[in-house]
């Protein structure tokens, strides 16, 4: 296996990776095992980033001298991805599109992550979490389930922007109350409308946006939550036989969708807060100047933005020329992914269930007319 960052055993020389199960960094040849701390110092190093565009601060490390000798930064030619590796990977394939990636320049000018979550589960536990993902789906080709038909696997730490900030809600929400009665002559219904006013204050840690393009972000968000308590202050020990995707949109240009969610999740939980006796309420989709109800306004306090690397797991394959990729939460193992349908079996099953409503429908006109 090529390594991404290589450290070397004190005992005897040999290659060290690190090990899921015991969290240390362990020598595939006398099997000798290392603390991630003793093999490596931290760097304490802080570079005040600004970040006037945004509520957020974003105050990051820079990469030290000694992490930074050996180690390059790869870009494939057909995706333009970019990972982080040192110069035993110059071959290397691209996690993303299976191209071949080439030496693009020593590492430079991007920030050092703050934190990391260990890989939890291997490449084994990911390749039974896509056969169960398989499993029970009729509607699959038979081709498309072949033991074989897996084109790449690879675990990759992929760049997150974890934002925290206070927030405050004002909303105005429309919830409805009917009621129903009768007398020897009519039915009546009396809808009510109420105009309900919520004010609240909220708190939000690492709201996690993926820092890079290629990744999508929905499935990015799809195979959430990750367990924060878990991370660990960054060492490049933790990155030994795994890919580092270079993020390639900053802490700026994630801002938006991190305000998205903050909007969402404040709008959610301002919804819970009324009482089950409204029959409905209007959901608010906005700020809106002129009061238009229902209007929801999220002020976004000032807060911090942390740099972290997150364990993910993908799969690729390929069928009738589409590229599908699966991806699983290397901590925690949630398993995503979009499947293709058969058309054939599709077909035949249709064809069946239709068989069948169709003599069923026979069965009934022949009962109701003889």
């Amino acid at each position: 296996m090529n390594d991404i960052i290589e450290y070397q055993c004190p005992a005897c020389g040999g290659a060290l990776m690190f090990d899921i199960v015991t969290q240390k960094l362990k020598c595939t040849y006398c099997d000798g095992e290392f603390d991630v701390d003793n093999m490596q110092k931290k760097d304490s190093r802080l570079n005040e980033e600004g970040a006037e565009e945004t509520p957020w601060t974003n105050s990051g490390s820079e990469w030290s001298e000694e992490e930074q000798t050996g180690m390059f930064v790869f870009r494939c030619r057909s995706c333009g991805g970019e990972i982080i590796a040192n110069d035993t990977e110059a071959t290397a394939s691209c996690p993303f599109c299976n191209s071949t990636i080439v030496m693009a320049g020593r590492l430079s000018g991007t920030l050092r992550p703050d934190y990391i979550i260990p890989f939890k589960f291997d490449k084994a536990a990911a390749k039974q979490k896509y056969y169960n993902h398989l499993k029970g789906r009729m509607l699959l080709p038979r081709k498309f389930t072949s033991r074989n038909h897996i084109d790449e696997i690879k675990g990759v730490y992929v760049p997150f922007w974890l934002y925290s900030s206070d927030v405050q809600v004002d909303a105005v929400l429309k919830g409805t109350k009917t009621k129903r009665w009768s007398d020897e002559i009519f039915n009546y219904t009396e809808t009510s409308t109420y105009y309900l006013n919520r004010r609240a204050e909220m708190s939000f840690e690492h709201i996690p946006c993926d820092g890079s393009i290629r990744i999508n972000d929905e499935l990015m968000e799809s195979i959430e939550p990750y367990d924060f308590r878990e991370a660990v202050p960054f060492k490049t020990a933790y990155l030994a036989g795994f890919l580092a995707d270079k993020y390639d949109r900053d802490d700026v240009r994630c801002a938006g969708r991190a305000a998205d969610r903050v909007f969402e999740s404040a709008v959610t939980q301002i919804m819970h807060t009324v009482s089950p006796d409204y029959e409905g309420v209007d959901r608010p989709s906005g700020s809106s100047s002129g009061h238009t109800i229902p209007f929801a306004d999220v002020k976004i306090k000032s807060g911090s933005v942390k740099y972290a690397l997150y364990p993910v797991w993908l799969l690729n394959t390929t069928y009738k020329g589409i590229k599908y990729t699966f991806a699983m939460n290397g901590q925690t193992g949630r398993f995503v992914g979009d499947l293709p349908a058969g058309s054939v079996r599709s077909g035949l099953l249709f064809a069946g269930v239709f068989a069948g409503v169709s003599a069923l429908a026979t069965f009934l006109i022949n009962a109701l007319f003889t």
